[in-house]
């Protein structure tokens, strides 16, 4: 696959993700697919099964839940977002009581793209951020 293609398979993906039928997510991971950094969600599965786990907690916690993707930038096998991800707080959230508040949480996430589909998975986010935005701790100053 292009650069571009690569590029796109990743768009098509948060794009997949967004219309919260985690089932579609099968056909953008590899079976023996690797997340380096998966978030911190009790009893997460390894591989594939994990993924479509804490996508099902976040759909689960956060309504209207959708991307951004800032910019994007390939080499390789291997396509960098910079994404900012938005949802309303309307579930259960690691111990956090629904709040009705509107969030956003920025982040990079690196995919490794191996026969047309996401094989592994590197990513950052604003957790704290996150925490602040839902009152779980203050915010700094």
């Amino acid at each position: 696959m292009s650069l571009e293609e690569n590029k796109a398979l990743v768009r098509r993906f948060f794009e997949a993700i967004d219309t919260g039928d985690v089932a579609k997510l099968d056909k953008f991971l590899t079976p023996d697919y690797h997340d380096h950094d998966p978030p911190p969600f009790p009893g997460l599965a390894p591989g594939m099964e994990g993924a479509r786990q804490a996508f099902q907690y976040a759909l689960d916690a956060f309504s209207d839940f959708r991307h951004t993707i800032e910019d994007q930038v390939a080499e390789g096998d291997k396509v960098v977002t910079s994404i900012t991800g938005y949802g309303t707080h309307t579930g259960e959230f690691l111990g956090i009581a629904p709040t009705g508040k509107e969030v956003s949480m920025r982040g990079i996430a690196i995919h490794r793209i191996a026969d047309g589909k996401l094989a592994e998975h590197w990513g950052r986010v604003d957790n704290v951020g996150l925490l602040i935005q839902l009152g779980a701790i203050p915010a700094p100053g």
